[in-house]
């Protein structure tokens, strides 16, 4: 997909969807276009801006050598986190996030570790000299180290920056984030809290269309970063830069619109709010959200 979007795509996709008027934030007033049926719809124009700046911020981190950890556990996020991750070699965490991945992150490789070793036993053939329960106990060690790690083994240091679909699904991951000065930049809908999120995307975040859309989007931008720092021949920056100030979003030109001149798109968004389906508004009960806890043991 090429990196730029038009609002054609947008409104295919329902990212303008929002929550459900009984559930929201009322810092997310200012992304909010209007209501309709009882379902806020959220305004195109502002996503616009708001995802040319995340996915130029994304770009120069990449370009720079940076590490972008894109973490989305949500069931409609997994497949699109993964699948952009790897085809950018960048880490991943789309099953749980553990307590600590970032706040305590020399304990988290020290269990990658210990992963290596278990994987290497194996191969070595160390486990023919040791009993059926003992072989039975390793695998669901390595099973279990892999199910959760596997996104983040070659993840050396702490990232530069963080994508994350769905901020309030993942408020532990933005938490430890924000206390390390990490960049974040997130795919909100209307129930998160903007003024954590460095870099929102205001959007729909339970639609599969839209999470996908977005997920192409900065997976597309972190890639052409990738191949541009390659390019560079330089060598990848050896510590964390210090949070980078967020520019102002109204100096950011809108990503090209495939609209006729008397078209605006909050007329294409007047045309679209009474095409909602059932798929793109999140109609599931109030959720929970997650209370920050210490290191998971792993």
């Amino acid at each position: 997909m090429s990196q730029d979007v038009t609002v054609k795509q947008l409104l295919e996709a329902g990212v303008h969807f929002g929550h459900p008027t009984r559930r929201w934030n009322p810092k997310m007033a200012k992304f909010i276009f209007t209501n309709r049926n009882g379902v806020y719809i959220i305004d195109l124009e502002k996503t616009m801006k708001f995802l040319a700046a995340a996915k130029e911020f994304l770009m120069k981190t990449a370009s720079s050598g940076g590490v972008v950890l894109f973490v989305g556990t949500k069931r409609q996020a997994q497949d699109m986190i993964r699948d952009i991750a790897e085809k950018s070699d960048m880490p991943y965490v789309n099953e749980r996030w553990l307590g600590g991945m970032l706040t305590n992150f020399e304990t988290v490789r020290k269990s990658v570790s210990k992963l290596d070793t278990l994987e290497k036993m194996e191969e070595e053939g160390t486990y023919q000299f040791l009993t059926k329960k003992e072989v039975g106990q390793l695998k669901k060690k390595r099973d279990k180290l892999n199910h959760v790690l596997s996104g983040v083994r070659k993840m050396k240091k702490l990232p530069q920056a963080v994508f994350v679909i769905d901020p309030t699904q993942e408020a532990i991951a933005v938490q430890e984030a924000r206390r390390l000065g990490i960049p974040v930049v997130a795919l909100i809908d209307t129930d998160s809290d903007p003024d954590l999120i460095d870099h929102p995307i205001p959007g729909n975040d339970d639609a599969i269309r839209s999470v996908k859309l977005i997920c192409e989007i900065m997976g597309n931008a972190v890639k052409a970063g990738v191949e541009e720092f390659k390019a560079s021949g330089l060598p990848p920056p050896e510590v964390a830069e210090e949070k980078e100030e967020i520019p102002a979003v109204e100096g950011v030109p809108l990503v090209e619109a495939e609209a006729d001149d008397e078209e605006t798109i909050s007329k294409l968004l007047v045309e679209h709010i009474d095409t909602v389906a059932v798929d793109d508004v999140a109609v599931k009960g109030k959720v929970k959200k997650p209370k920050l806890k210490k290191a998971d043991e792993i």
